[in-house]
């Protein structure tokens, strides 16, 4: 469960609805189309208790039909989307979080909207051997969330789950890469593994996309690019079991790992490390 579904703002904003309408009768119903704003609000907030996310999502949003004017129509907006949220409907979530900041700017729950799209992306991410449009995009609003918000604290989670994106991400061009290589696709599996090297520097994937450079450009006969994708695994990860294939790999090939600054292997590196 992410921090999201439980932020305190939201379980407030509950708790206040509740005790502000709570001396509201309970007595004959009225006409739905004429509802007046306690009782509409006071049934989301029942839904939303009992996990009824889709009907209290509804339910807000219906208050903000009805009442566009009161205080309460904007927080419903946003209550909507977080009910979408909760519910899993993810793709309503983001419609109706979209909607909340392009009718408010201001408001000063927009940082939280943003990351509620953020997390509706992030929580669809798939395994790596499937499509990988939600992880980009998670990776895109992820990103928004701390160019704008750099101070927040939804900033600082977006700042974590962006490794686990990230990752995921670049899982993706790994097993695509291994996909070509092992069909001989040699050039289709570099330019993969130049992905996730140019890229996702701050992977875990990383030790073994330089090492898979290492058989791709062997089998092409490229030595010199091998040699010197050998030779940076050495340096930035000479306790990992990647370097130990690529370095018996280049042996068994009378060859030996190069330092070569102007390879594009190389130059990506200085650039990080």
């Amino acid at each position: 469960m992410t921090p999201a579904r439980s932020l305190p703002f939201l379980y407030a904003l509950l708790v206040s609805a509740a005790c502000l309408f709570s001396a509201c009768s309970s007595g004959e119903p009225e006409p739905y189309v004429e509802k007046p704003v306690e009782p509409l609000y006071n049934e989301a907030v029942a839904a939303m208790a009992d996990q009824r996310y889709d009907t209290a999502a509804k339910q807000f949003l219906e208050v903000e039909r009805q009442h566009p004017y009161s205080i309460w129509a904007t927080k419903a907006q946003l209550m909507a989307a977080y009910a979408y949220y909760q519910g899993d409907s993810y793709s309503d979530a983001v419609d109706a979080a979209q909607r909340f900041i392009e009718l408010h700017p201001g408001n000063k729950d927009v940082p939280y909207a943003y990351y509620l799209i953020a997390l509706c992306y992030y929580e669809q991410i798939a395994d790596v051997r499937r499509d990988q449009g939600s992880s980009e995009k998670a990776l895109s609003a992820l990103t928004e969330v701390i160019r704008r918000f750099p101070q927040s604290d939804y900033a600082k989670d977006a700042r974590l789950k962006l490794d686990l994106v990230r990752d995921h991400l670049a899982g993706k061009e790994m097993d695509v890469g291994r996909y070509y290589q092992r069909k001989e696709q040699f050039l289709a599996a570099i330019n993969r593994y130049r992905v996730v090297i140019e890229k996702y520097q701050t992977t875990s994937h990383v030790p073994e996309a330089l090492h898979r450079l290492v058989e791709s450009y062997l089998s092409l006969g490229i030595a010199h690019e091998a040699q010197v994708a050998g030779a940076v695994l050495g340096y930035n990860y000479p306790g990992s079991s990647w370097y130990q294939d690529s370095f018996a790999l280049l042996t068994r090939n009378n060859l030996r790992p190069i330092v070569d600054k102007g390879s594009w292997i190389s130059q990506a590196f200085d650039s990080v490390f």
